[in-house]
Parts: C-alpha cells; structure tokens; sequence
C-alpha cells in the first residue's frame, strides 16, 4: 500500500512538472498517466486539488498552439467550448454567443426534442458569474452547512428562534447553491455537447452533467483561490463520460478502453485524410505508437452490436433479421419432410406388436437417439440375446410386407 501510495505521489510530481514547463495540463496528459481516474472519485478529488494548491491550469482536451494561456483561461468564463462556438465582448467580459442553433449536432437535438430546446434556452437567461460572486454565493453555501451541522449537534439546547434563524441560513445555503449551479448550466452543455452521437440521448448527457456540476458545488473551495469553471469541468466531464461508459454501449466498455478507442479515431480520421484511404492495420499501430495485436483488439471493441429488430425500409415491414441467413438452422422443407417422416414411422410402428415395437425403437435409436446392443434390449425387455434378434428380424419382415414401407421408402430415395 506505501509503495503504492509512492508511486502514485511520483506520477503527480512528474504531472506537475511537466505542467509548469508547458504552461498548463489537459486532460489527455492526465488520463495518459491516469487512465483509471475517472472511475476513482477519491482519487480525481486527490489530484485536482494537488494540481490546484500547485497553482496548475487544467484544459480541457489536448493540448494545441491555439490553445488560451493558463493565465488567459483564468480571465475567461466559458472559452472551453468548442472552435466552431461564436463568443462577443460584453461589459468587457467573454460570453458564449452561440444559441446552439447553427451546431449541427445541437440542431439535431433541437429537431427532435423540444423539451431539450427549452432547456438550452433557459440555460441561456441565468448571466455568468464574476468571481467575486462565486465567493460570495461559496461562502453563503459554507454557511449553511455550518447552520446545518449546528442544529444536528445542538438541536436540545437550541431555542426556536435560534433554529428559525439556523433554517434560514441553510435555506439561503441552498438557493445559493441552485444559483451556482444554474449559471454555470452552459458549462455543462459545452461539455456535454462533445459527446454527442456517443449512444447516449443528449439531455441524459446533459443531466448526467448536471449530477457532475452539482458534485463540483459540494466540494468546490473558494478559498483556494481559483475559478469554479476551473474546477467543475473536472467533475461534469467526469461524469459525462462515465455515463457514456456505462450506458453508450449495450456491451459496456471501461472508461480507459473508450479513451483509448476515441484517441483511434482521431488518429483513424487524420490518416484517412492524409492517405486518401482507409488506413492499414500497421499504419494505425504506427500513428497510435502500439502494435497491431492491440489495435485488433480495439477494432474488435469498437464493432457495436445491431439489433435483429432494426427497420430496413422506411415503412418498417421489414426488420434486419428478416435477410439473416441462419446456416445452422435446416431448411423450412427439410424440417417439414423430417416431421411428417417421424409421423410416419410411429404409424408404421403402431401396426406391429409391442414388443417388436419397442425393440426397432431400441435398436435404431428411435426411443431417446440412443442405438442399444442385442444384449442391452435384451437386458430391458427380459429376453436373450438371440430372441431380440429374431423377434428384430422379424418386425422388419412384417414392415417390409406391410404398405407402410412404400411410404417410408420415397423418405429414403428421395422420390
């Protein structure tokens, strides 16, 4: 556990140093060393703060040239979002300016649910916060946990006026925190948008990261120093892409699995567009740095399952199992021919004398599938060896005079 514990200090230290050289962490640098932290909550809480009270800015995705410095993303509230996202000056503060309209994948959303344009638009009216008011509404939040833990700790010695007043704290505790939290809604949806066409409808993406953005309050310290934006895209990504995980998939892949299968598509799309074609398999193990048993692998992980039921045409008459060939299964006529001749051997059967009945259905496997020995009929019925054989010889001959094997014959020669 202490040489655990050492290593993981060592890796923190080298993240922390290679922050400082570059001017800041993203989160690929992260979840390269620490591929399993979003599934660990301790340990991502562990880590923000190290890389906070280190005074290390964490961007979101890679790193690029066009990337804003660390001390231009602590002046700025929502420039996290995406390239195509149109942003204006206001009262000398950067908002986000783009209503979702012209994003295509926000336009599809709109499109087909309009309980998620709604809230897109909702999210629109609450104004960003300064950082001042982000104290402001931290320490009303502090205050009412305090008020909180009081009347728990002292509710005997309490007066009424006293826990009236303690009640009101909180009360105002939580208005502060469902203000804080619905002006930081856009963040959440900056986030969640990067996720969409992931399997995942796109407001529970959003509500999943709205369960992130709520974590980020109850944790969030104001005394540290740093911007709540900051500190809570940690956690809404965090939780955006565990739902993601968990419910993108019918087969759920880990969190790590599915970083490493984006990180293959990038690198799949920028050789597509460089070669002209689809890249090898070799090619995609040198543009990922691996081998080609590993990006097998990932291709493998990466096939997504498609319901038999799925419509083919417009109309929906057909479904994909409808043109599934089924090679394991027999022919509808064989089965047919196969259960008129079992009704034809019974029939043929029933017309002999019990005994000689049960002994063919013994003999040739027709009671349980099973062919039995002369001794083991023997066995059953209480007869010798010989016997099973004649009273056998027998019940042939009576079939063979019988008009049954003519029937029973066009089976055998196909006529």
């Amino acid at each position: 556990m202490i040489q655990q514990m050492t290593q993981r200090e060592e890796l923190q230290a080298q993240l922390i140093s290679k922050a400082r050289k570059q001017g800041g962490i993203s989160y690929d640098d992260i979840l390269a060393v620490f591929p399993d932290i979003e599934r660990d909550v301790t340990l991502l809480d562990e880590l923000m703060d190290s890389l906070l009270d280190a005074g290390v800015d964490v961007l979101p995705g890679s790193r690029v040239e066009n990337d804003p410095l660390p001390d231009e993303a602590e002046s700025i509230d929502l420039r996290q979002a995406d390239e195509e996202d149109d942003v204006y000056e206001q009262t000398g503060r950067v908002f986000l300016k783009s209503d979702l309209i012209e994003d295509a994948g926000y336009q599809q959303a709109l499109d087909t649910d309009d309980v998620v344009g709604l809230y897109l638009k909702e999210a629109g009216r609450v104004p960003l916060l300064t950082a001042e008011e982000e104290v402001s509404l931290a320490k009303r939040m502090e205050a009412a946990v305090l008020a909180q833990q009081q009347i728990k700790d002292y509710a005997d010695d309490l007066s009424p006026d006293d826990v009236y007043d303690l009640k009101e704290i909180v009360i105002d505790g939580e208005m502060a925190q469902e203000h804080l939290i619905r002006a930081n809604a856009r963040l959440v949806i900056s986030v969640a948008k990067k996720y969409i066409g992931r399997g995942v409808p796109f407001l529970d993406l959003i509500q999943e990261g709205n369960i992130g953005l709520i974590r980020a309050t109850n944790k969030f310290e104001y005394r540290r120093g740093h911007k709540f934006s900051t500190y809570a895209t940690w956690w809404i990504r965090q939780a955006v892409s565990r739902a993601v995980a968990d419910q993108g998939r019918t087969i759920r892949v880990p969190v790590h699995m599915g970083d490493q299968l984006n990180r293959m598509r990038r690198v799949q799309l920028h050789l597509l567009q460089e070669l002209g074609r689809e890249p090898s398999i070799n090619e995609l193990a040198e543009g990922l740095d691996t081998t080609p048993d590993k990006v097998e692998n990932l291709l493998e992980i990466a096939r997504r399952p498609v319901s038999l039921e799925t419509p083919i045409d417009e109309e929906g008459d057909s479904t994909f199992g409808d043109f599934v060939e089924d090679v394991n299964s027999p022919a509808p006529a064989e089965e047919v021919a196969t259960h008129l001749l079992h009704e034809q051997l019974q029939a043929a059967l029933d017309r002999l004398p019990p005994r000689e009945a049960q002994i063919l259905r013994l003999r040739y496997g027709l009671e349980d599938g099973r062919v039995y020995t002369l001794e083991e009929v023997g066995q059953t019925i209480g007869v010798t060896r010989e016997r099973v054989r004649q009273l056998e010889a027998q019940a042939l001959n009576r079939l063979r005079q019988s008009s049954a094997h003519i029937i029973l014959r066009d089976y055998l020669y196909g006529e």
